[in-house]
């Protein structure tokens, strides 16, 4: 193979969707679960996605691949479903997209708020309140896993409803007491030491 910046190019994202994968392998170890989306639609994803100039937006990501096919152990989706057709939200790399989809009730959370901040004008959802969010979001899920991620939907309904209403977004602290809340009145166990033990 010639020594180009297109071979270059190519043997860096291999490296980094290795990393990638390595870093994922060792993070299901440790939560002891696999990822919703079948293995193999992430790779074809991330692979259809290299032609794309990244940073990437969600809106071009879903102009590039939204009608791409995703299957979860339950449900299928579109990308379009699961990234949010915006110019708020961006991706750092096709990595970071196959990253946003593997959790699939996240995702779709993630894709209602992202659209919400984008029907605000004066909203700016900066990548660290972005970030805590998911995170809350995805402690709900690992709790409330069994009860058709009820606890998400909830938080996620009223996120949005505080954005629509107040055209700002609440705060992660905020967002992270109406989970604790929502844990407690509906019977879950959270430890004072934990995420949502606020």
């Amino acid at each position: 193979m010639a020594d180009d910046k297109n071979s270059r190019d190519k043997k860096g994202l291999r490296d980094e969707k290795r990393q990638m994968e390595r870093d994922m392998s060792e993070a299901r170890r440790r939560m002891g679960e696999e990822p919703p989306i079948e293995e193999g639609d992430l790779e074809e994803l991330e692979d259809e996605l290299v032609g794309l100039n990244f940073p990437a937006t969600g809106a071009e990501v879903v102009e590039e691949v939204g009608d791409r096919v995703v299957e979860s152990v339950a449900q299928t989706y579109t990308v379009k479903e699961l990234v949010p057709d915006t110019e708020v939200e961006t991706y750092e790399s096709p990595s970071a997209v196959r990253e946003r989809v593997q959790r699939p009730s996240v995702a779709a959370s993630m894709k209602r708020i992202a659209e919400a901040v984008d029907t605000v004008s004066l909203t700016e959802f900066d990548t660290s309140q972005r970030n805590t969010y998911e995170k809350t979001l995805r402690e709900l899920r690992e709790i409330d896993a069994d009860d058709h991620d009820e606890g998400v939907e909830v938080v996620t309904d009223w996120i949005v409803e505080q954005i629509r209403e107040k055209e700002k977004l609440p705060s992660s602290r905020a967002v992270r007491r109406h989970a604790s809340k929502f844990c407690r009145e509906n019977g879950y166990p959270i430890s004072k030491d934990s995420w949502l033990g606020v």
